[in-house]
């Protein structure tokens, strides 16, 4: 048994899912080609308008994986059993596309994925976890905030 003490998850209760955007060292930057990553972060902003939070943080470190968009169930949704969602390697518009109509169809605990997210769902490493298990988002936070690690696939 491990000597470390196990902190209790955060508690959450966004009425609404939380989406995370990573714009670090990797995502959003010309090392991913082939994408308009300021259309890509526009367009989900405009298509969640009033149906998710969506928020830019700095690296996530899962460069392997950019663009990496983290989904985060609303209150809802946790109480159903969602979980945060690491989606990786979102690099097209159809992908975005793909995410947003989940997320206005109720996202993580509330309403299933389109079954190609499954191709994009990851879970972070072990070290990624650890490193994260203490940071938790806050509200009012846009940039620099690391999401809490009890990320699994998707739900």
């Amino acid at each position: 048994m491990s000597k470390r003490t196990r902190r209790a998850a955060p508690a959450t209760g966004a009425t609404r899912p939380t989406v995370t955007v990573c714009r670090g060292c990797c995502c959003g930057t010309p090392k991913v080609p082939g994408l308009d990553h300021a259309a890509q972060l526009r367009d989900l902003r405009q298509a969640l308008d009033g149906t998710a939070t969506v928020r830019v943080t700095d690296c996530l470190d899962a460069c392997e994986h950019a663009n990496v968009i983290v989904v985060q169930p609303s209150a809802d949704g946790r109480q159903n059993g969602g979980r945060p969602v690491w989606l990786g390697l979102v690099n097209d518009p159809d992908a975005t596309s793909d995410i947003t109509t989940w997320i206005k169809d109720g996202g993580p605990g509330l309403s299933d994925p389109p079954g190609i997210l499954d191709l994009y769902a990851f879970r972070p490493s072990r070290r990624v976890q650890a490193e994260l298990h203490d940071m938790t988002p806050t509200p009012s936070a846009s940039v620099g905030h690391r999401l809490p690690t009890d990320a699994v696939g998707v739900q």
